[in-house]
């Protein structure tokens, strides 16, 4: 994707807001937490994937305001000259941190915090939950997707139906951390080193006299690999047989049939069938046509045979659910060197935020390699890991239960130090094989599609105590 400035594509209100801090004079003395956090799992899911830190490192090293910017914003009228002096010199100097890339997330932690001058930890605000949101929705879809296909490769095609380009290349990117084997985007090949699938459409058939000649003709063009889509006109009376002459003619290397439409248990089972009994065992099948896990864990239960999936519309818009729903909440201000925890509270129990600087662990079973729950703390606090560690439900205390003989892992990885990156990202490659290794931790009942159970997600005592504390002082009696 072409380098673009994207520091305006904000909300307005960021900017407005940040006026009135400079204004108010909370420019670079008053610091402050941010957490991003999501409520639900999309799609009634156990758990989501989280995916486009990589961008988000891109957008805050290069946050700066353009003349093009400030003559926009002096020709509103509502910004004083000070203020728009300021973000002509502005420069970035927060501290981040974050979940890495390919890591299962559940509802409630954070994410990812910012600290650093409220102005700056405000103002970036939007391109947080952008970019967050919209990789990890993705990401978990094709996950979900993936693991339906029960270890089928699973194809991304679905660029043509995304919305927008932007969506179209991050989609892409985001469904190949999430388990897909490539995908249809070109531009995703050529800028993130995903393997760039795709054989022909209708169209090539249509264009030639017959099928057997389109056939024939891209055999000859790609012997080594030809893959040809046999639905045109008739799968089973017209497209398969036309393949299968062609396919002993040519004799490519690798060759395969794809089926675009129709029953595809049915019509895979008939294919199948007809390629074997014409000793073309090798050949493989591929079926598209608005797939979702839902679909591919059917038709594969119904005996379909089919070697490979390529998944459309309903991955790269997550149609079922399309919206990750994280959001961007004020956990802590610094003053004088001293955290100050901020809570929001809400009649909606779930709106409720957990307050302050935190960390978040995950607590692993030594002798299955399972997670056994995740565990916020106050920034700081240890989690023993010898004689026990009791962990309980913050919404129902009574709830609690001992772990023994595990190990902890801290979450989360800085990404910034005072504006300077300190991180470096891995290769795609890592962060897909890093995402598949992590799914292997969670225990089968939260990798159900319907009706998981639900993963321990609980506060430290300490923390526990101090939202507790927080809500008894702002309760309005």
């Amino acid at each position: 994707m072409k380098n673009e400035n994207l520091t305006m594509l904000t909300d307005f209100y960021e900017i407005t807001m940040a006026n009135g801090y400079f204004q108010s004079g909370n420019v670079e003395e008053d610091i402050a937490y941010f957490d991003m956090f999501f409520r639900k799992v999309p799609d009634g899911g156990g758990y989501a994937v989280m995916a486009g830190v990589e961008q988000l490192i891109d957008y805050l090293r290069d946050l700066h305001f353009t003349e093009e910017d400030i003559v926009y914003l002096r020709e509103k009228g509502i910004f004083c000259e000070d203020f728009l002096d300021y973000l002509k010199d502005f420069k970035f100097s927060c501290d981040v941190w974050a979940v890495p890339e390919g890591t299962p997330i559940f509802p409630h932690e954070p994410i990812l915090t910012v600290r650093g001058p409220v102005i700056q930890a405000q103002f970036i605000e939007t391109m947080v939950l952008l970019i967050i949101n919209h990789q990890s929705l993705i990401a978990t879809k094709a996950n979900r997707i993936v693991r339906a296909a029960q270890g089928r490769p699973v194809m991304e095609f679905g660029t043509r139906r995304a919305h927008g380009t932007a969506a179209a290349v991050y989609g892409a990117r985001a469904a190949y951390i999430g388990g897909c084997a490539g995908t249809a985007c070109a531009i995703a090949d050529r800028d993130f080193g995903i393997t760039a699938l795709g054989t022909m459409a209708h169209s090539w058939v249509q264009m030639f006299p017959s099928e057997y000649e389109a056939f024939k003709k891209y055999a000859e063009i790609y012997p080594e690999n030809c893959t040809l889509l046999v639905d045109t006109y008739n799968v089973l009376k017209s497209g398969v047989p036309n393949a299968i002459k062609v396919f002993k003619e040519a004799q490519p290397k690798k060759m395969g049939i794809r089926i675009d439409s129709g029953d595809v248990a049915y019509l895979t089972k008939k294919a199948r069938k007809m390629l074997d009994e014409a000793g073309l065992t090798d050949c493989t099948i591929t079926v598209s046509n608005s797939l979702d896990e839902y679909i591919i864990r059917d038709v594969i239960m119904e005996g379909a045979q089919i070697d490979s999936f390529g998944v459309g519309e309903r991955l790269i818009t997550a149609k079922s659910e399309p919206v990750f729903g994280g959001v961007y909440k004020l956990a802590a201000l610094e003053q004088e060197g001293k955290i100050i925890p901020k809570i929001k509270i809400s009649e909606n129990v779930e709106k409720i935020t957990n307050p302050g600087f935190k960390s978040l662990f995950r607590l692993f079973d030594k002798e299955t390699g399972k997670a056994l729950a995740d565990v916020l703390t106050v920034d700081g606090e240890e989690i023993p890991e010898v004689d026990g560690y009791e962990i309980f439900d913050p919404n129902a205390v009574w709830k609690k239960k001992k772990l023994y003989n595990f190990y902890v892992k801290n979450l989360r990885v800085q990404l910034f130090d005072k504006g300077e990156c300190v991180y470096e990202n891995p290769s795609i490659e890592e962060i897909r094989t890093y995402c598949s290794q992590q799914i292997e931790t969670l225990w089968s009942e939260t990798l159900r599609f319907e009706n998981p159970q639900t993963y321990y997600v609980d506060l430290s005592q300490n923390l526990w105590n101090m939202k507790n504390q927080l809500l008894e002082e702002h309760t309005v009696r």
